[in-house]
């Protein structure tokens, strides 16, 4: 479907700050965590809290992980991605910030990327900060908990599955270097952003002339926080997003459909 209003609006600024959220890979086969309301569709996402204080929490966290991984870790970028890479191509991209932590912007070959909420596909221990990538952690774990390896699960957002067992005989290996926790090197729900990398997307959003969010509900308050300051630089703000955003009363223009599909024409 074409959408005029949208294309005028990308023609018509130079330097675009684009953020992104799990619509913009729900194409890619990553499913999204909330409904058109905005609502949580599952059970919230595990907290830093409970990941890094309780074994049991880990245990499961890195059972479900090492089955959802086998899928997530092969997803490809989308007609989305590769839109708003070819944005970029063109000079017009100021930045793209990310809430998703699966790198398919980089992989469709966008440059100017800040992953907000870190990247998945890095495993960082919380003791001496060492870190691996997790494909070498997936062969680990493998390893430790070969049993695991016949179980499947439908996926679930960022790299988990839906899987429910007992898990206290799964063994989740510490850090070689220091015996540490380990984590996925993502930004949990009750973790902060780090500072520098606020600090960095916001020196790019006062160089941009618009914003324009692409498949997200905002209703997290680190990539919200980005519509707000552009709504005080008194910066136009455009939505491509299915169902209701945090944001809708501060849109110059919303658009409900798919990403792919109505950012098809800078294809």
């Amino acid at each position: 479907m074409q959408h005029p209003a949208l294309e005028d609006f990308v023609a018509g600024h130079q330097r675009l700050f684009v953020l992104t959220g799990a619509g913009c890979s729900t194409n890619s086969g990553i499913p999204d965590y909330r409904d058109s309301d905005g609502n949580w569709k599952r059970t919230r996402p595990v907290t830093i809290q409970a990941f890094s204080g309780e074994a049991a929490t880990r245990q499961r966290y890195w059972a479900r992980s090492m089955v959802g991984w086998r899928r997530f870790g092969r997803a490809m970028p989308n007609g989305a991605h590769r839109a708003l890479a070819k944005l970029e191509q063109q000079g017009r991209c100021e930045l793209l910030l990310t809430q998703n932590v699966d790198r398919l912007h980089q992989a469709a070959g966008s440059q100017r990327v800040i992953d907000l909420h870190g990247r998945l596909d890095v495993v960082r221990c919380l003791g001496c900060g060492a870190t691996m990538p997790r494909e070498q952690f997936q062969g680990e774990l493998a390893r430790l908990n070969p049993a695991w390896l016949a179980l499947d699960a439908a996926d679930a957002p960022d790299g988990d599955a839906d899987l429910d067992q007992d898990f206290s005989s799964f063994v989740v290996p510490a850090c070689e270097a220091c015996g540490g926790v380990l984590k996925p090197d993502v930004v949990f729900f009750g973790e902060n952003v780090p500072r520098d990398t606020v600090a960095s997307a916001q020196a790019h959003l006062e160089q941009a002339d618009a914003l324009l969010v692409v498949g997200s509900s905002l209703m997290v308050y680190s990539g919200f926080r980005f519509v707000r300051m552009a709504e005080q630089r008194g910066l136009p703000i455009a939505a491509v997003n299915l169902g209701r955003t945090r944001a809708d009363e501060l849109l110059t223009l919303k658009i409900e459909e798919q990403c792919e599909q109505a950012l098809a024409f800078l294809l």
